[in-house]
This record gives structure tokens, sequence and C-alpha cells, in this order.
């Protein structure tokens, strides 16, 4: 069965050692780690509390993921600036670097999973410019997370140019034969933003792809993640779908805008996919 995580991207506030404890407490078997500033910041790595994380976490039973989210990490006025798709190679460059980075932190912390996304095409590119530049700058992270042994998981995002999983499928033809090591990152939220629906369906379509799951809400199929029953998602349905299609790897709640209320946010999430999944909760 797959293992019910949380991300620290819903948990800001917290100190990472902190939030590895709370989690486990709380009945948590992964922790999907979003590396940010003040949070393993991938430009400042402190490699004792790398070490720490891994520690803990091998002690805890938390397995690990490494999410590559973070909104300013790169740019403290451009949210998730630059992608792959910028005009200049530059640009491009330091986002490849961020992600090379990003495999060299999972790899350390004993982490199997690294997601990330397409990022929004600038208004000064086509479509075909934008594949291809998305094509060129993956295979290199891919060709750098396989040395590493890492798993890649590409995420759809709303508002990104990659933003619908039928998209990820054509990404994947793109890239040929790298395409086969491209995992899929479903974050089952966002079907509900792209009506993608019904996400039970969606899920037992795509589960020979998916490696990586992102678990939320969508209330009135805006864009916004919230507690699971304050929106429209068939979560009990979500939930059956993964085991039917034998899903074995992260199931990770993502609250992102939850962070200042977060210790309660993820004994509520937890209470709620208990109660999905059948269990006394």
């Amino acid at each position: 069965m797959f293992r019910l995580g949380y991300n620290t991207n819903g948990l800001a506030h917290h100190r990472v050692l902190d939030a590895l404890r709370m989690l486990a407490d709380l009945g948590y078997e992964a922790v999907a780690i979003t590396p940010d500033v003040g949070q393993l910041d991938p430009l400042a790595l402190d490699m004792k509390l790398v070490e720490d994380v891994r520690r803990w976490s091998e002690e805890l039973g938390l397995e690990l993921a490494v999410e590559t989210g973070a909104r300013f990490v790169l740019d403290a006025k451009r949210k998730h600036w630059p992608t792959m798709l910028e005009d200049a190679g530059e640009d491009r460059a330091r986002r490849v670097a961020m992600l090379e980075q990003s495999v060299d932190l999972a790899s350390a912390l004993g982490a199997n999973i690294v997601s990330l996304w397409s990022g929004v095409k600038p208004a000064t590119a086509t479509d075909e410019q934008a594949w291809q530049r998305l094509c060129d700058e993956l295979r290199r992270v891919l060709a750098h997370a396989h040395a590493r042994g890492v798993q890649l998981a590409f995420e759809p995002e709303p508002g990104m140019f990659v933003e619908r999983p039928a998209q990820y499928v054509e990404l994947v033809e793109r890239l040929g034969r790298d395409g086969d090591e491209l995992g899929l990152c479903l974050d089952v939220g966002h079907l509900l933003v792209t009506n993608d629906l019904p996400a039970p369906d969606k899920i037992r379509e795509l589960g020979k792809r998916l490696v990586h799951v992102h678990l939320d809400d969508i209330a009135n199929g805006v864009h916004e993640h919230v507690m699971f029953g304050t929106g429209s998602l068939d979560l009990p349905g979500v939930m059956n779908a993964l085991l039917d299609v034998g899903f074995d790897g992260m199931a990770a709640v993502e609250l992102s805008r939850d962070s200042h209320r977060g210790a309660w946010a993820a004994g509520e999430a937890m209470r709620r996919l208990r109660g999905a999944l059948g269990y006394e909760a």
C-alpha cells in the first residue's frame, strides 16, 4: 500500500526536525520536503542538518521525497522564476542547476523521488519552442538523476505550460527513449481545476506512470489547496483508485496555504484520510 505523507510547504513555520517528529507522532509514514529559504535552502545547504534529517527520518520510519516547488528560492520578486522555458539559456541553466542540486539533496537524504514542473511559458516563446526547451533541459536533469539512482516525478500544474495529464503524456512521447524514466506526480486537486474528471478514473488511466501523488481538495475549480471535505474532491474514491492501481509510493498532503495553522491542518488531514480509507478516524 502507498504511504501517507505531508509536504513541509504546509509547515513553513516549523523547523524541519520538529516537523518530522510531529508528523510521525500523527501517524504519517512519509514526508515530502520542499527545500526553501529557511528550510534546507538548496542554495545554502547545512550538511549537518541534512545528515540529521536523514538520521531522524530513518529512526522515525519516515520515507522522504524532495519537492522543488519553493516559490521565491531563485528570485526574491518573481514566483517560480526562472523556469526551464526561459528565452535566455543562462536563466534556464539556473533552474536546471537547482534541480540537479535537489537531486543531490535527495540522494544525501536517502529519498527516492524528486518532483518538478514545467513553469509558465514566456509570452515571447512559441509552443514548439517551449516544448523543445523543456525536453532539452529535462534530459540533462534526467541524466543527473539516473546517475544518482533518483526517480524524477513530473507534475502537471494549472497555469503552467504543462498543466494537464494529457500534456504529461505528450511530454513523455516527445522525450522518446528518455521519457521512460520520467514518472508522473499527480496532484489530485489539480484535476478539479483542469476538469480532468472523475479523478478516480484519471488515476486508473494513468496508474502505470504514477510514482508520486499530492493530496488536496479544491473548491469551485479555483486553484487554491484546501482541507479535505471543504471542496469537491471525492476523497474515498481517490483513495480506492490508488489502491486499485497498486500504487505503492508516497501520497503526500499538500496544504501550502495552511502553514499558519500547520499543526492543526496536519492532524485534521490525517483524521479525514483515515476516514476515507475506512479506518477509525
